[in-house]
């Protein structure tokens, strides 16, 4: 007789429980101690900060509320050093580094920032207006590098984000907030299209997570690192809560690497095998915010379950889908139509779309969320109730795996 045993799994800003086998394998990160302190944040930040700040506009780079990093923490504290160094409030601009996300409400980067969003100046970054860009050259895969102007006229660029793996780019946080964070779109989409191997007429296998040599897209990305003004970083290491668990600071693309080479210890599995079915969630807010965000939490789960296995997946998504540009590719006849569309105008969410249309060509998918299901339906994935969502797990002798936090643990 099989014996079950109950487990609770995050969803939205509560959780749900389910039954699986007892036999079911666990499937986690290997947690980073906890290290997060006014002294250690200052101690690192005083290391690479100038002891004497120039004069000037100091550009404080960050992510929006899809990537929060502890901001109403350690904001007060970053700032209170850079004015004890010579920075004066007036002097200090905050970049939301949206790329080409929709921008977030007053109230939503409250709650991202704290108090620090009411009393410094925050700029909304909008990648379609041209007048704001400048153009630092071209990589030899042919992005136009169009950053703001803005950081050309700093005296002074600070980034400050959380580190996580990316299922196209390798790596997130660090040198994105700056491109595409910070980019013009077209030259964001020129980067996002080498996603697309069109002599093979697939994606590119080289765009994964936690890869970035030999992916062409994490490639261009170090290209365009050179070419942008010099910058501090402060990289947030998570935790499996997706709390920051450390955070780490350099002044060089090696310091970025070395945090990645971090990261991949804490967040990679390390397995080859794979499972008939696996149940994970996709790590609550706001990593399951939408279905586009919640896309990466999707991939890497996918990635270990078997062909024609089954990921069941635990997805709020109480904004919806979060683009305008990722169901219509689900309306162009299939997989050809829209590689072609996108392979001629990429644009939008479409590498996502046909990422999406990929897994579910090879597994089947089933959501527990509040997306409606015709919507569900549309892009090839079934809705489940969490009564339904039981039911699958205690049907029949299946190899099961459960992640905790799918959006942070890849294969």
């Amino acid at each position: 007789m099989t014996a079950w045993q109950t487990i609770a799994l995050r969803y939205g800003h509560g959780s749900l429980e389910f039954p699986v086998p007892a036999t079911a394998e666990l499937l986690d990160i290997r947690e980073p101690p906890a290290s997060v302190t006014r002294e250690t944040f200052r101690q690192g930040l005083a290391e690479i900060l100038p002891t004497s700040l120039p004069a000037g506009p100091v550009a404080i780079v960050v992510a929006d509320k899809t990537r929060l990093c502890a901001y109403p923490l350690v904001l007060p504290w970053l700032l209170a050093l850079l004015e004890e160094r010579g920075a004066t409030p007036d002097r200090i601009v905050f970049y939301i580094a949206y790329g080409n996300h929709a921008p977030q409400s007053e109230a939503e980067s409250l709650a991202a920032y704290g108090p620090t969003f009411g009393q410094y100046r925050f700029v909304q970054h909008c990648s379609t207006d041209p007048k704001l860009f400048v153009e630092l050259g071209t990589t030899r895969r042919g992005t136009p590098v169009r950053v703001r102007r803005e950081l050309l006229e700093a005296s002074l660029i600070l980034t400050v984000g959380a580190i996580s793996h990316h299922y196209f780019a390798g790596f997130g946080g660090g040198r994105k907030l700056l491109f595409p964070g910070l980019g013009e779109q077209q030259a964001i989409y020129a980067n996002h299209r080498l996603f697309l191997d069109t002599q093979q007429r697939s994606l590119a296998a080289g765009c994964r997570p936690g890869r970035l040599a030999g992916n062409p897209l994490a490639e261009d990305l170090a290209e365009i690192h050179r070419l942008l003004p010099p910058y501090l970083s402060i990289h947030g290491l998570p935790d499996s809560s997706g709390q920051i668990a450390a955070f780490r600071f350099g002044r060089t693309y090696e310091d970025f690497l070395r945090i990645c080479r971090e990261h991949d210890h804490h967040f990679q599995a390390g397995i080859d095998r794979q499972f008939d079915l696996v149940l994970a969630s996709a790590g609550g807010y706001p990593k399951d915010i939408n279905m586009i965000q919640t896309h990466k939490a999707l991939d890497n789960g996918a990635a270990f379950v078997r062909d024609g296995g089954t990921l069941l997946l635990l997805a709020e998504c109480q904004d919806g889908i979060g683009s305008d540009t990722f169901l219509p590719y689900f309306s162009m006849g299939g997989w050809d139509s829209a590689f072609d569309q996108l392979a001629r105008h990429y644009s939008g969410n479409g590498g996502t779309a046909l990422a999406m249309m990929a897994k579910t060509g090879r597994i089947n998918i089933a959501l527990v969320t509040a997306l409606d299901q015709n919507l569900c339906a549309r892009i090839g994935v079934t809705r489940l109730d969490t009564m339904q969502a039981a039911q699958l797990l205690t049907k029949g002798k299946q190899r099961v795996a459960v992640i905790r936090n799918s959006s942070m643990l890849i294969r």
